[in-house]
């Protein structure tokens, strides 16, 4: 088995090439299609007839400088990981006060999708009914408000 791969090489590149490909398809993790690009020139570099062992750390290299230099700025243009919920969309919009929030005593807040939320002051201050106010962060089912300036 290994005369062959070593007696075919350029294949056996492909092969990597296409199993990483498979392999991040299925995942969308963005780690193993670096070990696929790594592949792509060892396919050439395999019909050089340099020996397997330097084409393997040739490869390794390549896959590590291509996740280490490129994956953080794909990772950030492709948003991956950052999938925002509802709630985390909330965040800056304008709700009104329904229930008084005192330093003591939760509030309540009507979104503008006519959910009411239990409330609460960022500072600590007291916000009395009818004020708007905007959303600065959510902590579970609490809204973290204040006031709109």
């Amino acid at each position: 088995m290994a005369d062959f791969i070593i007696s075919n090489l350029p294949w056996f590149w492909l092969g990597v090439l296409i199993v990483c490909i498979l392999i991040e398809a299925f995942t969308m993790a963005l780690t193993t299609v670096w070990g696929g690009i790594a592949a792509i020139p060892l396919i050439f570099i395999a019909r050089t007839g340099l020996p397997f062992k330097w084409q393997l750390l040739i490869f390794a290299i390549l896959t590590v400088v291509l996740i280490v230099f490129t994956r953080p700025f794909a990772v950030k243009k492709l948003g991956l990981g950052k999938n925002k919920t509802n709630v985390d969309t909330m965040e800056g919009e304008e709700v009104q006060v329904t229930k008084s929030i005192t330093q003591f005593q939760r509030g309540e807040a009507k979104a503008r999708n006519g959910v009411i939320w239990t409330a609460t002051s960022e500072d600590g201050t007291e916000i009395p009914k009818g004020t708007v106010c905007i959303i600065s962060s959510v902590e579970g089912n609490t809204l973290i408000l204040k006031k709109k300036e």
